[in-house]
């Protein structure tokens, strides 16, 4: 009994799939990375753009504050907690408006109004952000879909730098300040600091 013969044609098609194994597991290889590569842009455009709005939210806010403080009609902590994209003339498209008691979209940001249980008034809460990529926000790491908040509070002159405001510290601006977020409300002591 004779084995198996071998003849050309077989070791031609042979190196045909060899070579077609070869090139795929390149084009796998180019492809993975390019995911990859992709991933990171998107990150990182993600973390711009947050930077970005939050920026100019900052911007308003040093505007604002200075409006408040040369009217005789309003004071900076009468605009604690209060929407700063209304302040802006810009309206950023993934500025959803008022939250409405739900989450905002991957990628958008919302205005989640804290409720007055005695006059039932709305016009003070939190800011939030939704983020679509793992991110670093102002040096933290945030998951996708994770909630993220923040307030505007108002910073003061601390004599004593105990890091609490006293009666004779007067108030010298607004700021934006990252609180902690719970499900179903910003937690409103860390909120007030």
């Amino acid at each position: 009994m004779q084995g198996p013969r071998w003849s050309s044609a077989d070791g031609l098609a042979n190196s045909r799939r060899m070579r077609m194994l070869t090139a795929l597991v390149v084009l796998f290889v180019l492809w993975w990375v390019l995911l990859g590569r992709l991933d990171r842009e998107l990150q990182r455009v993600e973390e711009q753009s947050v930077a970005m709005v939050l920026t100019q939210l900052r911007s308003a806010l040093v505007i604002k504050g200075a409006e408040a403080m040369l009217s005789r009609k309003q004071n900076l902590a009468s605009l604690e907690g209060r929407n700063p994209f209304n302040w802006l003339d810009h309206q950023w498209p993934r500025y959803k408006g008022g939250c409405g008691g739900n989450e905002p979209d991957s990628g958008s940001w919302c205005f989640a109004n804290q409720q007055q249980n005695e006059t039932g008034e709305s016009a003070r809460g939190w800011l939030i952000y939704k983020p679509k990529q793992p991110i670093t926000i102002e040096g933290k790491r945030v998951k996708p879909e994770q909630l993220i908040a923040w307030r505007v509070t108002s910073e003061f002159a601390d004599r004593n730098r105990n890091n609490r405001r006293e009666q004779d510290e007067r108030l010298t601006g607004l700021k934006l300040r990252q609180v902690p977020f719970q499900k179903t409300t910003v937690n409103r002591q860390d909120a007030r600091r």
